[in-house]
């Protein structure tokens, strides 16, 4: 059985190097076609009822806002009162018929089954579950001391999302409706001073693609991996966006155009969309040069910082 193992290490990977070499081409060009398919029939949801988490800002208050201009209903989710019924407000004056807003917190399981209920109880159906909340906290590891101060990270942009999910999947399924997952490409790429959100994002990742084997062609799934985005998150501290950008060279990119690209990506019906597109480059970096990424990223920013903490 070793020797099996040996020798499909020793020739498979050769192997597996010419067959995708010949069957690259095809493959992106009926991939393209297939695009090209979706495109053109993409879902109209004009009338849809869509949830969204996290709309009281950012990611999610522009993504209620493109849905509005596609005239869906919405059903506004944040802890945020006050905020929800700003957006409620613009989101009517750019074309939804219907709002409604209900505070929660995504952290306690009960408040998922209660805004989930009383969407489906006013509007009588769910057609796309927009999981968008999520926190982040910038800092080193080795700086970390109170590790119960990182909990609410898990606690929000993961079980958040698996909460709202499996309330919604029931009411999904009747509607063949979708979810739309907001991940980041921190989940695959290695952003200092953000590990335990790097964390909790890569565990979104892998919870809904195995979710969406188990559900097949029931409920489409959206996974959606931006990369630096000018938000509410990134601009909370005045310099945080600007280390960010320092620890990985990433300009950002607009809510706006983010959130546009996100709607009309759900509504082709895409399994990902990363956003901007060119970030896609730096996933293969990080598959095929992982040594060349982990070197930039702690020399431009982590050793920079020892740097000038010695001096």
């Amino acid at each position: 059985m070793d020797f099996l193992h040996k020798f499909l290490g020793i020739a498979l990977p050769p192997l597996m190097l010419i067959v995708f070499t010949i069957a690259l081409a095809p493959f992106l060009l009926l991939k393209f076609f297939y695009f090209l398919k979706r495109s053109k029939y993409s879902e109209n949801v004009a009338g849809k009822v869509i949830l969204i988490t996290g709309a009281s800002s950012g990611i999610g208050e522009h993504v209620a806002y493109e849905y509005a201009r596609r005239r869906a209903c919405l059903a506004l989710i944040a802890r945020r009162e006050d905020r929800l019924q700003e957006v409620a407000n613009r989101a009517r004056q750019l074309g939804s018929p219907e709002v409604i807003v209900v505070p929660a917190d995504v952290s306690k399981v009960e408040d998922c089954k209660r805004f989930v209920d009383e969407t489906v109880n006013h509007f009588g159906q769910l057609d796309h579950l927009v999981n968008n909340a999520g926190v982040a906290r910038f800092k080193l590891f080795e700086d970390s001391i109170q590790f119960s101060d990182y909990a609410s990270i898990m606690d929000i942009n993961f079980w958040g999302s698996i909460y709202s999910t499996h309330n919604a999947v029931p009411h999904l399924r009747k509607r063949k409706g979708k979810i739309v997952v907001l991940a980041s490409a921190a989940a695959w790429l290695p952003i200092p001073r953000l590990s335990f959100y790097n964390a909790s994002k890569a565990a979104l990742v892998s919870f809904f693609e195995t979710l969406r084997v188990e559900l097949g062609s029931h409920i489409g799934i959206t996974i959606v991996t931006p990369g630096l985005i000018k938000s509410e998150m990134s601009a909370k501290s005045p310099t945080k966006l600007s280390k960010a950008k320092l620890a990985t060279g990433i300009p950002a990119k607009s809510t706006e155009g983010c959130a546009k690209a996100i709607v009309a990506s759900a509504c082709r019906g895409d399994m990902y969309l990363t956003e901007p597109s060119w970030m896609k480059v730096m996933f293969w970096m990080k598959n095929m040069f992982p040594e060349v990424l982990e070197w930039y990223s702690h020399s431009t920013f982590v050793k920079r910082r020892q740097t000038s903490k010695d001096s």
